[in-house]
């Protein structure tokens, strides 16, 4: 049995192919379009994922969506009426797309599947948006019976739930309910700092080790009320989300000292602290839910999805300090990952067939699900467009790659499989050095182009990461963070409030590159088989220098996708000051390549300094 699922119409859209049960292949529509978190039907990840799985138009079987369209339509609906007068100039916006467009979601989606030439199936499944998220987090976890939690922005009207799974059978037994919501709480403040809402976020999670979180109580005096069991109710007084497009309103900014801090200005000490305060508020709902989901269900284990599920500042407390044993979170844990969901739940739910578990072992096959370049067909893409590049055979491309990095030279990769989900794991990624005391400042501002203060995650092989970091189990998809090793850690003066690019050079410990300044990193654990040729690089790299672990960050720059193609990736290397191309068996050094017309676009649009 064939199933498509499908995200759309909101943001981040994907495909993906399930068939009787096992992922065949996922992708964001991003990734083809080049659009950053494209909205629209996910016509290229489609046509991808009917290739990678052999099918030709007439092949499906089922296709689901990832939320039900009326539902959230009578949410918008009953929200505006809830507040009219206020609210009529965004009501008066959104009421035409929605009435052209999104209430005719199926007949959109039979129109957009013929244009892929596709015939569509007679089987059309619409799971409500947070059994989505709670079937991509339960079904391809390595639990046969587990807790279930998923908390976001909004689906129809859930904002949280907590269900259980067990065998193929999965059930909501609890939801909190719009307009309250952690996430869109996590995206007020996002917005408030200056950042962009649903990417933001990011963002405001790494500025908040420089912050202290002296704004913590008057957020639970004022913004929220969180009962024992992690359930709550936002005080809709400080909020601007249900009558406009703004996040917060002239009541959050008396509260805060002032107005919203506008994009791209300095950062100041009060948004440091904005961002450590309600990134605190939000571990303690977090850590208050999955006590809760523990008592609940009764279940040792707990997955996670849902956009709140990739705040790994919060997964790591949650594991240390949490009442489960163990947790999985889903990689693509945001609304790409919901077309994930959607197929599961339509080929478990709906169709009632059995589910496969492996103890020990998700089946999101590394999230490397995504297309692939073969050598022949890259080496025929250098060759048509004239670009140098030197082909290795296998025993020598990681020692050879691994010298690359030792020498200081920044790497971007493509190999393999590209990832599903926001994280680069290896295939999509940009390399570096972790002992280099310039690198992490070197790559924000001459390679992703973006704030000098984000922190960069390490690729440690698994073997070695307890070596590194206090962590005892896995991370394979870098949703958890740990602190670095206390004997790997030098004292430092801290500098004081306010003065972050001084403490952002700080070094604060043998790898300063991936070290935060709360002596934290996002990590990702490496196997040969799960990672494959990733894992030899970094072992090679471990045989030259000691160090089994690298930089590993994002192959993207600030307003861009990660690169699919050799052709993305080329034309990535060569608009920033990265020195290394990978291109699978393939090097290429910038100073062998060919004059480059279009470099230095992206330095004059996102340069910070």
């Amino acid at each position: 049995m064939n199933i498509l699922g499908i995200s759309a119409y909101y943001h981040d859209s994907a495909a993906a192919l399930i068939r009787d049960g096992e992922l065949i292949a996922a992708a964001q529509e991003e990734r083809f379009t080049r659009k950053k978190h494209d909205e629209g039907f996910p016509s290229n990840a489609v046509r991808y994922c009917l290739a990678e799985g052999g099918l030709s138009g007439s092949d499906l079987d089922g296709v689901a969506f990832y939320d039900k369209p009326l539902s959230k339509f009578g949410r918008i609906l009953e929200s505006y009426m809830s507040i009219a007068p206020r609210g009529l100039r965004s009501y008066r916006l959104a009421l035409p797309i929605w009435m052209k467009h999104k209430l005719w979601i199926p007949l959109e989606i039979e129109k957009s599947l013929e244009a892929c030439g596709v015939d569509m199936p007679e089987n059309l499944y619409f799971p409500e948006h947070h059994e989505s998220h709670a079937a991509s987090a339960f079904y391809p976890s390595p639990f046969e019976s587990a807790a279930v939690l998923t908390v976001d922005g909004v689906g129809e009207w859930a904002s949280t739930t907590i269900g259980r799974g067990r065998g193929r059978e999965l059930e909501i037994l609890k939801d909190i309910r719009f307009p309250h919501s952690l996430g869109l709480l996590y995206s007020a403040f996002t917005y408030f700092c200056g950042f962009r809402v649903n990417s933001g976020e990011y963002k405001l999670m790494g500025l908040a080790p420089y912050g202290k979180p002296i704004y913590a109580d008057c957020i639970l005096e004022n913004l929220i009320d969180v009962k024992e069991d992690g359930s709550f109710r936002l005080n809709m007084k400080y909020f601007a989300y249900l009558e406009s497009f703004v996040m917060t309103n002239k009541a959050f900014a008396e509260l805060f000292d002032g107005p919203a801090r506008k994009a791209e200005t300095d950062l100041g000490q009060r948004e440091m602290d904005l961002a450590r305060s309600i990134q605190v508020v939000t571990e303690e709902i977090v850590l208050k839910l999955a006590r809760h989901a523990r008592e609940l269900t009764g279940e040792k284990y707990c997955c996670l999805a849902g956009g709140v599920a990739l705040n790994c500042v919060s997964n790591g407390r949650l594991l240390r300090e949490g009442p489960f044993e163990d947790i999985w979170i889903q990689p693509a844990a945001g609304d790409a990952g919901g077309a994930l969901g959607a197929a599961w739940m339509a080929h478990h739910m709906a169709e009632k067939k059995p589910r496969t578990c492996v103890p020990g072992f998700d089946s999101m096959k590394g999230s490397y699900v995504g297309p692939e370049f073969s050598d022949e067909e890259i080496g025929a893409f250098l060759e048509a467009k004239g670009y140098v590049g030197t082909q290795l055979d296998k025993d020598a491309w990681a020692p050879r790659v691994a010298e690359l990095l030792d020498s200081d030279k920044v790497v971007g990769l493509l190999q393999g499989r590209m990832e599903f989900g926001p994280r680069a794991l290896g295939g999509r990624s940009i390399l570096g050095d972790p002992r280099s005391p310039k690198m992490q400042s070197q790559m924000n501002l001459k390679i992703k182009y973006r704030e000098s203060f984000r922190p960069f995650a390490p690729s440690c092989l698994e073997e070695r990461v307890s070596d590194f970091f206090e962590l005892d189990r896995p991370s394979p998809y870098m949703l958890l963070v740990a602190p670095v090793k206390e004997e790997r850690c030098l004292g430092v003066e801290d500098q004081p409030p306010g003065e972050i690019r001084e403490r952002i050079h700080q070094v604060r410990s043998d790898v300063p590159a991936i070290t935060h300044v709360d002596y934290s990193a996002r990590v990702q654990t490496v196997t040969p088989e799960r990672n494959g040729r990733y894992y030899d690089l970094i072992k090679a790299f471990e045989e030259r220098t000691g160090f089994g672990i690298l930089i590993n960050t994002s192959f993207n720059v600030r307003g861009e996708p990660i690169v699919c193609t050799p052709e993305d990736a080329y034309r990535c290397f060569m608009r920033t000051e990265m020195d290394v191309l990978v291109l699978g068996s393939w090097v290429l050094l910038k100073e062998d390549q060919p004059d480059w017309q279009d470099k230095g676009v992206w330095q004059e649009e996102f340069a910070l300094d």
